[in-house]
């Protein structure tokens, strides 16, 4: 079933600096959804995700802090190389904690956090470390960071939150061991989780958008 769902100018949260779109066809948002782009992308880049998800959902697409490119933005620099992706621990360091700040700025309501390949990363960063602001994230074609172990919070809080995996068998960006080492990462740390494989590239595809939707649906208690 499509929803619509119609995102407001960008702006600009103060205690973040984050800036962000805003949609909500509801007086009484019964959840919240943040969505986050991938390097190189911005905000704008997910609202088509928005039709396809449940309805009486207050969904914020948030933008990235670092400048890429004109119409570009990351939340970190990355560089891919023969060995695997190279970035900037600091910077993705910072993100994180600048998305903690967003979220616990905003009236409380259940809350998801989900992204694509880099959002995707960043949105399990905050899951695992985070566990108490969120109930759930989703991590569409990303991966989880090695060097944010030591930070990931005790199994007894992680009980409450619960994971979406998702990704592509024909990924040329992130290749699909990626996926796999993150499923068996929150396998480990025990968060209850969903990890699905699709015939797809780097890129986000219609039956993995009908299965996060039942996967929020289930998480945020919505009806479809």
């Amino acid at each position: 079933m499509m929803h619509e769902y119609n995102f407001s100018e960008a702006a600009r949260e103060p205690a973040s600096g984050i800036f962000f779109r805003k949609s909500c066809n509801s007086d009484n948002p019964k959840a919240r959804l943040l969505l986050l782009h991938g390097v190189g992308s911005n905000e704008t880049n997910l609202v088509s995700l928005a039709a396809s998800l449940p309805e009486d959902l207050e969904i914020l697409l948030l933008r990235g802090p670092l400048q890429a490119g004109p119409q570009g933005f990351a939340w970190y620099q990355v560089n891919f190389t023969s060995n695997g992706p190279s970035f900037s621990y600091e910077q993705a360091e910072s993100s994180r904690q600048l998305l903690k700040q967003f979220i616990e700025a905003l009236p409380p309501l259940p809350t998801v956090v989900a992204g694509f390949s880099q959002g995707g990363i960043m949105s399990a960063s905050l899951g695992v470390t985070e566990p108490e602001l969120v109930a759930g994230f989703g991590v569409l074609s990303g991966r989880m960071l090695r060097e944010i172990d030591p930070q990931i919070a005790s199994d007894d809080r992680l009980k409450s939150v619960s994971a979406f995996i998702a990704h592509g068998y024909r990924d040329g960006v992130l290749p699909i061991d990626w996926a796999r080492e993150a499923d068996t990462l929150l396998t480990k740390i025990g968060v209850k989780h969903e990890t699905h494989f699709y015939d797809m590239a780097h890129e986000i595809i219609a039956p993995e958008l009908v299965d996060f939707s039942q996967w929020l649906s289930h998480t945020l208690q919505l009806t479809q």
